[in-house]
């Protein structure tokens, strides 16, 4: 007999290890620039490449680990995320890099739902899988907001391809340890792969993902903006149509009617809106704003790490007692406020004390709202399905991530020009304008080359219209990601479940059944789905 510890403790490592993949790279971004040359549009496909491959191609992994094995999927999974990380270490140009970035996002699509199905199917009672889940989440949030850190550490001390050429040893202890220690686990009754649903589903969420990439650039309102919507919704119902006709669905649409499992995913949507676009803007306000290093940065993030993990925890925790409903919607409302305090108080001088307790507010709010969300989803999905239950859980973290980063960044974008050209000194020169309208960093670059010429004065003045402009366009995000996280809270009121049905439903499958079996204390029907 495995010991669960030890299972769970292998399980989080390869889920940090993707987390930590997630948002390593941004305080990278600087370097990338003075080393490789990439312009803006380039890292912003060093970061997007893997969200857009993770993405499109969750659900399709999620559903073939369920049928062929979620131990094995997870392995192979490991093998590329660590694979491409090494080849990420040793490129010399942008586009390699994104390249690497892609298939870094495939191996993150084998390896992220297998975790959070394999936890379902080991802690199968309602408590110890919240507890379970409660660390999952934990570990996640806390890798996310740790990924400046361990890349600000490896940025100053080694260079940016440290970055990923350190991951390559995490990968491996990973598997070392997933292979002695998880079980195997698939659903006993796999039906024939629904190819039809794999391909409509990978290919409506690639587009969905593209288009909100590219929405920023071309504008949302667009011709190629709009059509790409379209046909994104247009996958959609067709995967929809076919999923409700097929013999044996990748995934059972109707699960969507389930408030327990649809309003949860909503709020994970909302979260990691939220946490991408925080993280997209406060590492530039660090360093650029303030002039904080890349490590430095990340140590100052850390509150958020520990906020986050405090708060998965006890949120679990807490909606096994209080109910789902009160948990989440008090994360939704604390994050709400936090935007709302940071556009009321931020400037260029700001204590780090007034930060670092904003920061808190956030992390704790995060924690309470995504890690009691998830352990809704899983526990109203069959135990047999647990990966496709994880892959959509996943799918809503990273549609809301790369549309946190998407929304968020084209509302600064568009407000720091703005900002800009109406500030700026008019003796700035044509082509130093057109580099400083570009970005923060890029203005801070060309203020300094203006000043290193014999012009320190407009140089200074350059650069203060700059931090102005960006602190504008910061102010304007937050309230935009706040008034998301407040909708979001009242839709949670409205929507989201107290508490599991008793008796279980259909769609709340095997593990709620159990559950109440255990809360009545009758002894349940045994169902094995580890193997």
């Amino acid at each position: 007999m495995r010991s669960k510890p030890v299972i769970l403790v292998a399980l989080l490592l390869a889920a940090f290890l993707v987390n930590l993949d997630t948002t390593l790279v941004n305080v990278a971004l600087p370097a990338m620039v003075r080393e490789l040359h990439a312009t803006t549009t380039q890292l912003q496909w060093v970061v997007d490449a893997y969200n857009l491959v993770f993405a499109a191609l969750l659900l399709a992994f999620g559903s073939l680990s369920d049928r062929f094995g979620r131990k094995g999927m997870l392995l192979a999974g490991l093998v590329v995320v660590g694979a491409a990380s090494l080849a990420g270490g040793f490129t010399t140009a942008p586009a390699q890099l994104i390249a690497a970035r892609a298939v870094m996002g495939l191996g993150a699509a084998m390896t992220f739902p297998a975790t959070l199905s394999l936890i379902s199917n080991v802690f199968t009672e309602r408590r110890e899988r919240a507890r379970a889940i409660g660390l999952w989440g934990a570990i996640a949030g806390v890798a996310i907001a740790m990924g400046p850190i361990v890349g600000g550490w490896l940025l100053e001390r080694y260079g940016w391809a440290a970055i990923f050429i350190a991951m390559a040893p995490v990968a491996a202890a990973a598997m070392v340890l997933v292979a002695l220690a998880v079980p195997a686990s698939k659903d006993p009754g796999a039906a024939p792969i629904d190819m039809p649903g794999l391909v409509l589903s990978s290919a409506a969420m690639v587009l969905l993902v593209f288009t909100i990439i590219e929405a920023p650039t071309y504008g949302w309102a667009a011709w190629r903006s709009v059509a790409g919507f379209a046909a994104s919704a247009f996958l959609l119902a067709a995967f929809i149509v076919w999923e409700r006709r097929a013999a044996h669905p990748m995934l059972e649409v109707s699960l969507f009617r389930n408030m327990r499992f649809s309003a949860a995913s909503g709020a994970v949507t909302v979260s990691f809106f939220t946490l991408f676009g925080f993280i997209f803007l406060i590492t530039q306000y660090f360093q650029f704003v303030r002039g904080y290093g890349p490590l430095e940065t990340g140590v100052l993030l850390l509150p958020v790490a520990l906020s986050v993990g405090a708060g998965s925890v006890a949120g679990t925790q807490l909606a096994v007692r209080a109910g789902t409903k009160l948990i989440v919607t008090t994360g939704l409302v604390a994050m709400a406020a936090f935007y709302g305090w940071v556009a009321a108080t931020t400037s260029a001088t700001i204590s780090y004390d007034v930060i670092a307790a904003q920061m808190v507010v956030y992390g704790l709010g995060m924690g309470l709202t995504s890690a009691p969300a998830t352990e809704s989803i899983m526990g109203a999905i069959s135990r047999h399905k647990a990966g496709v239950g994880s892959a959509v859980n996943d799918s809503t973290r990273l549609i809301g991530g790369t549309l946190g980063v998407a929304v968020i960044g084209s509302v600064y974008a568009s407000v720091y020009a703005s900002r800009l050209t109406a500030t700026m000194p008019a003796s700035v020169p044509g082509r130093a304008a057109a580099i400083a309208h570009q970005s923060v960093g890029a203005a801070y670059a060309a203020a300094g080359k203006i000043a290193a010429l014999g012009h320190p004065v407009l140089g200074q003045a350059l650069q203060h219209a700059s931090a102005n402009a960006f602190l504008r366009g910061l102010t304007v995000g937050c309230l935009i990601a706040g008034a998301v996280a407040a909708v979001g809270a009242l839709l949670a009121v409205l929507f989201l479940p107290a508490q599991p049905a008793r008796p279980a439903s259909a769609a709340g499958g095997e593990a709620e059944t159990a559950e109440a079996a255990h809360e009545a204390g009758t002894p349940a029907r045994p169902v094995s789905a580890v193997r």
